[in-house]
């Protein structure tokens, strides 16, 4: 993923708009009133919102310029439904938003096919442990997070696998110098025995 490249989906990252809070306040009444104009202002001067979001997931491979458009998918639907009567920064309302756009296109674009109930649970299983973790302090095991979504711990390790990120055996696991030792080296086939050397 290159981030630091001038342009994302042609637009030029480096001339994106910064807008004011009173800025922001003025667009939003406009959009209020059906100003398409102000809500295409809104957007880009919301841009750099969403290339900050989508820099936590510069480990994935997937192109930025997806993640880039997903993202803006995310920015729309909040900026559709935000209230400013709730008296939230338009960003802490985002921010959520465009997250979860850009996990559901990584979670649906995954190049294994899980099942629908299969990511329904992993997910409970994902946002149970987040909540718990806020609690304890600590990462709840899974006894903890089975207990909290009520489900038994088999199912739970079965859906938290089955959306896990898979690796390539070509994946690097140490390098030393020019010597790399890929996963494939760890891999063992215990019927075959011990080729001799």
């Amino acid at each position: 993923m290159f981030l630091n490249k001038v342009e994302i989906c042609g637009v030029n990252t480096s001339e994106l708009p910064l807008l004011s809070e009173e800025e922001k306040n003025a667009l939003f009444q406009q959009i209020e009133q059906g100003d398409m104009d102000a809500r295409e202002k809104y957007i880009k001067g919301n841009l750099r919102l969403v290339l900050s979001v989508i820099q936590r997931f510069t480990g994935n491979h997937d192109n930025a310029d997806d993640l880039f458009q997903v993202g803006c998918i995310g920015l729309m639907k909040a900026i559709d439904n935000f209230d400013r009567t709730l008296d939230v920064k338009f960003s802490t309302y985002a921010v959520p938003m465009i997250l979860g756009e850009v996990r559901r296109y990584l979670r649906d674009n995954n190049s294994i096919r899980v099942s629908r109930s299969l990511r329904d649970i992993a997910y409970k299983a994902v946002y149970a442990k987040e909540q718990l973790m806020k609690t304890m302090d600590r990462d709840p095991t899974i006894e903890e997070i089975s207990k909290e979504i009520n489900l038994p711990e088999e199912d739970v390790i079965y859906a938290l696998d089955a959306i896990a990120t898979p690796v390539s055996l070509f994946e690097p696991v140490y390098q030393d110098g020019g010597d790399a030792l890929f996963l494939m080296d760890q891999v063992c086939d215990k019927k075959a025995g011990r080729i001799p050397g």
